[in-house]
């Protein structure tokens, strides 16, 4: 076997159970309770309600991380203007946040099929902002991901036995995460034509400048009290903690191997093929049962997306096909 071949093989394989085992830990914080105390509503035991605190989490081990790639193996110096930067990590920031908390409400099954939508923003903003044009073919394409999107997230009659309450407004967070995903392709795409920063200089910047945000944010709401607190309280909790740090971490590393040796589109293939089967895994270990109705709607949006990471490209200008791929994988890179 060639040094390419097991090269794509481990970065596949890495993206696979890294981002896999990521999305149970997510849910099982996010939705899981701890302890067995009785609470105001009838159940027992408390629900992880930090979701500025889980963000925050994640950046300082991302930044670490990547400052430690950059520390072992030096590039040259980002001469990206820190606006960029500090704007394109309020808008991460904020879309993770909205995503995170979007889990309260929403089962994670909908939120990972919500968040493939990511096209559907980043076109929009695109040609409103950018005046960008498409195809239509792509244009096409995203409407087969809008399509699934509205028939998975607008069920039917009311859903019995649901313990999820007031799903509406995880549907907003979720909307307003997409929204946030567009802003931060349109800041990026600026990037790229400033300066065309590196991924891991772009992952220690952005992961910098969202500690930044989170901590004051943090302190201000009093939400790092009580974090302490229930991390105090439940410490079985930090171990999932740590174990989603680190996956999300090595998750990022792996799609940055993927990148450099293969492209974008590879990693996008790897990537979508991934969120593909971590609905399932949510399906099958969590319990969250799906409709007919949302089992087509997830079939139409992961269709839509294949379709376009395998059609949609050919009709991209040939002089400007190189420079695309990596803003766009910068940005599957950083928004989980």
């Amino acid at each position: 076997m060639s040094g390419d071949k097991k090269t794509a093989i481990i970065a596949a394989v890495g993206i696979f159970v890294c981002y896999f085992y990521f999305g149970i830990i997510q849910e099982k914080i996010t939705r899981g309770k701890y302890g067995d105390e009785l609470q105001e509503d009838g159940t027992r035991g408390e629900r992880f309600t930090y979701a500025l605190a889980l963000v925050g989490v994640q950046c300082i081990c991302n930044w670490f991380f990547a400052k430690a790639i950059l520390i072992a193996k030096p590039q040259n110096n980002d001469t990206t203007p820190k606006v960029y930067y500090a704007s394109s990590s309020l808008t991460y920031l904020l879309a993770m946040i909205s995503s995170n908390m979007a889990l309260r409400w929403v089962a994670y099954p909908m939120q990972v099929v919500a968040k493939s939508a990511k096209p559907i923003p980043v076109m929009l903003l695109g040609v409103v902002f950018g005046r960008k044009s498409y195809t239509l073919q792509k244009y096409m394409f995203v409407l087969l991901i809008v399509i699934g999107v509205v028939l998975f997230m607008f069920k039917e009659g009311k859903t019995s036995n649901s313990p999820l309450e007031q799903e509406g407004l995880g549907q907003l967070l979720l909307i307003m995460s997409l929204i946030m995903d567009g802003l931060i392709g349109a800041i990026q795409e600026r990037m790229r034509q400033h300066s065309s920063p590196s991924a891991q200089h772009m992952m220690v910047a952005m992961n910098g400048w969202s500690t930044l945000f989170v901590i004051p944010a943090l302190l201000i709401t009093g939400e790092a009290v009580e974090f302490v607190a229930f991390a105090t309280k439940y410490p079985q909790m930090l171990g999932h903690l740590a174990t989603l740090a680190l996956a999300g971490a090595l998750g990022q590393l792996f799609i940055f191997m993927m990148v450099s040796s293969f492209g974008a589109l590879s990693c996008s293939v790897v990537t979508t093929t991934r969120k593909f089967f971590t609905v399932l895994c949510s399906v099958l270990l969590f319990g969250n049962s799906l409709s007919s109705r949302q089992w087509l709607g997830a079939v139409l949006v992961f269709s839509g997306l294949f379709a376009d990471l395998f059609y949609g490209k050919k009709g991209s200008p040939a002089g400007k096909s190189p420079p695309k791929p990596k803003s766009k994988s910068e940005s599957e890179g950083l928004v989980k």
